[in-house]
């Protein structure tokens, strides 16, 4: 009898809707999975640059996809980019550094020895750190703003790339996978012969101080599970240790290339997936943050279907 009236109790106290569940908040990649075919932007063959390395230690092929950053940035840099890649240039170099938790790098291993360094192709653009940044256009609608933070009074993406910027002052930041210019000591600025990528935290301090000319969007982990260098600043210190690139091509040099495509950074389901990112309510997070670093909100880059 006492069993009976607590349970009748227990349903008279509970609203029928009660019953059921609160529909279940979606995860960040939920949201990107459901966007409409038409907030996915194609990225042109000719915007891609692709890394073969040698086969790794159980002949599995290994090959890094990099897209090439838009205008307005580092252009004259991405411009002897492809004309490097279309002269072959970087084909039997290779991976010359690693540095857990920081870069990779790779080149011409014997560069700095000017009997024995690769010639560079004729035509490369000249460079210089003033290029580090741009003048952002008012009124430009592709801009999606963020956030202010520590490296920059605001962030926000254009075009798809995590950008910073102070007044009319704007340029790429450092996150994991972007891919950026070696240099020696200022005025130099480099070529674009000498590439490394993020494979650790965000290096934000850098911002401003070297150029940024892409990100690996397929293959990042034939970089980043590279053993550490064992000279300094995971430099290799034998030919043995390096890990030949066997080409690096534009993708509009790949017949077999797949197509590829991000999310536009202007579209609703990006700006759903950002607030996601910052305010985790599946299931799985007990406190929201209640913001993030422009870092952490990747954008989505996927083979299109």
């Amino acid at each position: 009898m006492i069993k009976h009236f607590a349970l009748v109790a227990a349903l008279a106290a509970s609203p029928v809707g009660a019953q059921q569940e609160a529909p279940v908040p979606p995860s960040p990649g939920e949201i990107v999975a459901a966007a409409a075919a038409g907030e996915w932007m194609r990225i042109a063959p000719q915007d891609l640059l692709v890394m073969d390395l040698a086969p790794d230690r159980d002949g599995k092929a290994r090959r890094v996809v990099i897209q090439l950053m838009p205008p307005p940035f580092s252009q004259p840099w991405i411009a002897n980019i492809r004309t490097l890649a279309k002269a072959g240039w970087w084909n039997g170099l290779a991976i010359v550094r690693t540095q857990d938790n920081y870069v990779v790098q790779w080149g011409d291993p014997d560069a700095e020895d000017a009997a024995r360094a690769r010639a560079l192709p004729q035509g490369l653009s000249r460079t210089n750190e003033a290029d580090y940044v741009t003048t952002r256009k008012s009124g430009d609608a592709t801009w999606f703003e963020w956030a202010n933070g520590p490296y920059a009074n605001h962030h926000g993406f254009y075009r798809g790339w995590p950008i910073g910027w102070m007044a009319e002052a704007k340029w790429p930041v450092h996150c994991y996978g972007s891919v950026g210019v070696g240099r020696n000591m200022p005025p130099d600025a480099g070529s674009g012969a000498e590439l490394y990528t993020v494979i650790g935290h965000a290096p934000r301090h850098l911002d401003r101080n070297i150029a940024l000319v892409g990100r690996v969007i397929e293959g990042i982990e034939h970089l980043s599970t590279l053993p550490r260098g064992t000279e300094a600043l995971g430099f290799y210190g034998t030919p043995d240790e390096r890990t030949p690139i066997v080409s690096i091509r534009l993708g509009s040099d790949i017949a077999d290339l797949p197509p590829y495509e991000y999310l536009s950074t202007d579209s609703t389901t990006f700006t759903r997936y950002a607030d996601a990112r910052a305010n985790r309510r599946d299931p799985f997070f007990i406190v929201p943050a209640g913001g993030a670093d422009i870092c952490n909100i990747p954008v989505p880059v996927r083979r299109a279907p």
